[in-house]
C-alpha cells in the first residue's frame, strides 16, 4: 500500500487533472483522424460555403463525392480567386491557418483535409486543458482525476471530434464554446492572478462562436445574460465600461452575422422550413396552407430537400416554387402559420428533442472509401456516451424545459448565498447556466421555425453542448463539495 501511495503521490506531481486530460483526448482523437485510413464526415452539399471563398476546390473524382465518403484531397487554386464569399464566417480563420500550413509542409497545390484536422486539433486540445483545470482548481485529489476522465468521456467522443476532418462549421463551435466555458470557470475559482485575460479570452471566444456560422446569430442573446455575472466582479468604474464594450461586442456580432445571411442560404432555409417543418406532424397539411394562402399542390413536397439526394418532382430552385412558395414561406408565416397550430408545433419540436443528444451525423460517411467501407458507414469507435445519451435521453421537449428550469433553480441558490456573502463563485456561474439553458430551450425553437427538422443533428449542436457542460460543471460541483458554498473567497479584479 504504501509503493501504491507514492506512486500516487508522483503521479500527482507530474500529471495534473487537467494534464492527463489533454493526454487522453489527444491519443483518442490523433488515432481517430490522423492514422490511416483516417475519418471524418463526408460532405452533404454544404462544404462549398467555406470552400470556395478561401480558395479551395473540388478535384475530379471517379466517384460520387457527396454523403457516401470522406474526400480527403482537394486542389487549391493557383491564381485569382473569383468566388465571392458564400456566407460570412469565421471559420475562414481556421481555413486559413491549415492553408498556411498546408503550403509550408505539405503542397502549394493539394490541399489535405487533415491539416484543418491538425489546426482544430490544437484548439481544441488547448480548450480541453482551460476547461478541465477550470473545473477542478485547486484541488488534486482522486475526485478531480474522476472529473478529467469524465471530460474525456463527455469532449473526445468521436461524435464531437469527427467534425475536425471536415468543411463543417461545428468544430469552431466547440472549441471556442469550450474556452469561453473555461474562461469564466476561471475566472469564478480563481484559477489565474489576473482575470482581464480570461475576461479577453471569453469575449473573444464568444464573438468567434456567435459568428462562425450564420443560425448562431441568435446566441448572441444568451451570452448577453452570461456576461452579466462579470459585472458584480470588484472593479472600478473604467472596467465596467470595459465590460459594456464587449458586451456590446457581442451585440454587433450577432447583428452582423444575422444581416450578412445571404439569399440563397435564406432560400434553402425557407424552403425546408416549409417540407420539413410546416408539412410535418400533420395528417392534412394542405388544408392547412391553403388557410395560408399556399396552393395545396405544394402540399406533396413533404420532405423534400432544397438539395435531393435523388430524383425530385419538382425543381426547388425552379421558377414555380420561387413564385409560388419560396417567396412567400418567409419567417413571418412560418411564426403565423405555427402561431395557428400550436399542436403541430409542440409535436415537431418534441421530434427535435429526440435528436437532441444524437450528435453524430447520421447523412453522411464517416470513412475514406480507400479504408474499403461501404457507402454511409459510421464510426462507434469512442461513441459511447453519445450513443447512450441518444438512446436515453427522454425526446420530450418539456422535459428540456423541466431540465433547464431545475439547473437554474439549483445554481439561483448558489447565487443568493454567494450574492449575500459578497463571494462572486456563485454568482458567474448563475449566469453561465442561465445563458446556456437560453440556448437548449430556444434553440431547438429556431432550428424548426427556421429549417423544420432537416439535419437536426448539425443545427442542435449547441444544444447538447451546453447540456454537457452544465452537466459536467454539476458534477465538479457535487464531487469538491461547492455546489452551494464556494471553497474561496472573491478578489478584486486586478489589472496591468
Amino acid at each position: 500500500m504504501t509503493n501504491i501511495s507514492k506512486l500516487a503521490s508522483k503521479f500527482k506531481d507530474y500529471v495534473s487533472p487537467a494534464l492527463l486530460a489533454v493526454i487522453l483526448a489527444a491519443i483518442i482523437s490523433g488515432i481517430l483522424f490522423f492514422i490511416n485510413p483516417i475519418h471524418g464526415l463526408a460532405d452533404n452539399g454544404d462544404f462549398y460555403r467555406a470552400m470556395l471563398g478561401n480558395g479551395i476546390y473540388r478535384l475530379p473524382h471517379p466517384s460520387n463525392q457527396y454523403l457516401s465518403y470522406v474526400i480527403p484531397k482537394f486542389g487549391i487554386m493557383k491564381y485569382l480567386n473569383e468566388n465571392n464569399v458564400a456566407v460570412f464566417s469565421s471559420q475562414s480563420l481556421f481555413i486559413q491557418l491549415a492553408l498556411v500550413l498546408n503550403r509550408l509542409f505539405y503542397s502549394r497545390t493539394i490541399f489535405d483535409i487533415r491539416f484543418l484536422g491538425v489546426v482544430y486539433y490544437v484548439f481544441y486540445l488547448g480548450g480541453i486543458y482551460l476547461l478541465t483545470k477550470s473545473l477542478v482548481y485547486p484541488y488534486k485529489k482522486v475526485r478531480s482525476y474522476v472529473v478529467a476522465l469524465l471530460v474525456v468521456v463527455m469532449f473526445a467522443d468521436s461524435s464531437f471530434t469527427l467534425y475536425f476532418n471536415s468543411f463543417f462549421a461545428e468544430p469552431g463551435m466547440l472549441i471556442a464554446m469550450l474556452y469561453a466555458f473555461g474562461a469564466l470557470m476561471a475566472i469564478a475559482h480563481k484559477c489565474y492572478q489576473k482575470n482581464w485575460p480570461m475576461v479577453l479570452l471569453f469575449f473573444v471566444s464568444s464573438i468567434i462562436l456567435i459568428t462562425n456560422k450564420q443560425q448562431n446569430a441568435p446566441l448572441a442573446l444568451s451570452f448577453m445574460v452570461i456576461t452579466i455575472g462579470l459585472f458584480f466582479l470588484p472593479q472600478v468604474r473604467a472596467r465596467k465600461l470595459l465590460l459594456g464594450l464587449g458586451m456590446l461586442g457581442i451585440l454587433i456580432a450577432g447583428g452582423v452575422t444575422y444581416a450578412l445571411i445571404n439569399t440563397e442560404f435564406s432560400t434553402v432555409n425557407q424552403y425546408q422550413a416549409f417540407t420539413h417543418g410546416v408539412l410535418m406532424e400533420t395528417g392534412d397539411p394542405s388544408h392547412k396552407i391553403a388557410k395560408g394562402g399556399i396552393s395545396q399542390q405544394f402540399a406533396l413536397m413533404r420532405a423534400d430537400d432544397y438539395y435531393p439526394k435523388t430524383y425530385a418532382a419538382v425543381k426547388p430552385s425552379g421558377k414555380l416554387v420561387t413564385k409560388k412558395l419560396t417567396k412567400r414561406v418567409g419567417l413571418a408565416w412560418v411564426v403565423r402559420y405555427y402561431a395557428s397550430n400550436l399542436r403541430q408545433f409542440g409535436q415537431l419540436l418534441d421530434v427535435a428533442a429526440k435528436d437532441v443528444m444524437v450528435t453524430q451525423v447520421k447523412a453522411v460517411g464517416d470513412y475514406t472509401k480507400s479504408s474499403g467501407a461501404k457507402p454511409g458507414t459510421q464510426v462507434t469507435y469512442f461513441t459511447a456516451f453519445s450513443a447512450y445519451m441518444g438512446a436515453f435521453f427522454p425526446g420530450k421537449f418539456a422535459f428540456l424545459c423541466l431540465l433547464a428550469i431545475a439547473f437554474i433553480a439549483v445554481y439561483g441558490v448558489s447565487f443568493y448565498l454567494d450574492l449575500k456573502s459578497g463571494k462572486i463563485t456563485g454568482i458567474i456561474r448563475f449566469f453561465l447556466v442561465l445563458g446556456l439553458m437560453t440556448m437548449v430551450i430556444f434553440v431547438p425553437i429556431i432550428s424548426i421555425i427556421g429549417d423544420g427538422d432537416a439535419d437536426l443533428a448539425k443545427h442542435l449542436f449547441m444544444v447538447p453542448l451546453s447540456l454537457d457542460l452544465v452537466i459536467i460543471q454539476f458534477i465538479a460541483d457535487i464531487l469538491h463539495h461547492r455546489l452551494w458554498q464556494s471553497s474561496t473567497e472573491s478578489r478584486d479584479w486586478n489589472e496591468k
